[in-house]
């Protein structure tokens, strides 16, 4: 399969749109076109050891679910190991591609996959994603009516205005009077602007509205999950569930103010990875993700919500073997997927 045809398929398993801002999603690695993957090579983490795996297994493209180039890159020399990946990937001609929290958000993701630990419950994303690409352009929608004495003065001021889009005219009667009513798309800082030119003239300013675009949310999908289980079940039960589910002799546990390990828990909030920021001033009986800062901790079991901490990657790897499987579906069987055996959490318990 054509690596551009790979990335294309892959983007449009889990839209590169759908990840958080500050993310480094997509194709971060692309060897001399033409290239061919018959073999896509799954991991958590691309490390060392894991980029000789893949050479041996010879690999044509490694999907890493965490961005091995996160930040910026000045020079590539053998002297830091990110700097060796890249150099080891080109050598091999082998791709790097990363989705990351696009995985999070999609509904047959890592957060997904991570609720099947809890049991029978129901879901819905604690962040919801908004569609990517619709309305169209812009954060604004300005209309105002002009007369055709004032109607291309107007115009040309405002087309060089940036960040406007979407710019139309119609005829409108206002006030038994032929106007034109103009309909444009703009970014907040761009409106100001606009209203700004608008307001030179009392007329056009009086009959100007001003809309703000809200792009509809996707349904299932988003950053974290809350679900509510169909039955309560005891902390002591939800944390050998978990155990089981991530394949783990031990999590870190912390019981919220006046609970216990017998308390029945109903709403879990949860979120793969580090989980903090998401889960922040969430209301639920439990907290489940791979890792939170000591503070953030202290403020949950005081507000009596009991923690899991099952260390970062943990709350994600399992997913591999899914993925391996609805991307064999997704990409017909046309090229051989595996996943990594090397590929482990940095943490262990000694």
């Amino acid at each position: 399969m054509n690596l551009r045809e790979l990335v294309s398929a892959l983007n449009d398993f889990a839209s590169p749109a759908l990840a958080e801002s500050w993310d480094n999603v997509g194709l971060l690695v692309e060897p001399s076109p033409p290239h061919t993957v018959n073999t896509l090579f799954l991991t958590n983490d691309l490390t060392e050891e894991v980029m000789e795996e893949a050479v041996q297994r010879k690999a044509d493209l490694v999907l890493s679910y965490h961005p091995p180039i996160f930040a910026p890159l000045k020079r590539i020399t053998w002297k830091t190991w990110k700097e060796r990946l890249v150099v080891r990937a080109l050598e091999n001609r082998i791709g790097i591609y990363s989705p990351h929290t696009a995985y999070d958000a999609i509904p047959h993701g890592v957060n997904n996959w991570l609720t099947k630990g809890l049991g029978t419950c129901t879901s819905v994303p604690l962040h919801p994603s908004t569609a990517p690409s619709s309305p169209a352009e812009g954060t604004h929608r300005v209309e105002f009516c002009a007369d055709a004495e004032h109607l291309d003065a107007v115009l040309s001021k405002i087309k060089d205005i940036p960040e406007i889009s979407c710019l139309t005219t119609l005829p409108a009667r206002v006030e038994g009077e032929e106007q034109t009513r103009v309909s444009l798309n703009c970014s907040q800082k761009a409106v100001l602007e606009v209203v700004a030119l608008l307001s030179q003239n009392s007329l056009l300013y009086h009959k100007t509205e001003i809309l703000l675009l809200q792009k509809p949310l996707l349904p299932h999908t988003g950053m974290g999950r809350l679900c509510t289980l169909s039955e309560p079940v005891s902390l002591s039960d939800i944390i050998e569930r978990v155990k089981g589910h991530l394949q783990l002799p031990h999590v870190r546990v912390a019981v919220g103010a006046g609970r216990t390990l017998e308390s029945p828990l109903r709403k879990v909030a949860l979120c793969a990875g580090s989980g903090s920021s998401v889960l922040k001033g969430t209301e639920a009986d439990l907290y489940l993700t791979g890792e939170m800062s000591h503070h953030d901790v202290l403020d949950a079991v005081a507000n009596g919500i009991s923690v899991i901490l099952c260390e970062h990657s943990n709350t994600e790897r399992g997913f591999l073997s899914e993925l391996r499987d609805a991307l064999a579906i997704h990409l017909q069987n046309k090229i051989n997927i595996i996943v990594s055996e090397k590929d482990r959490d940095p943490l262990q318990v000694a």
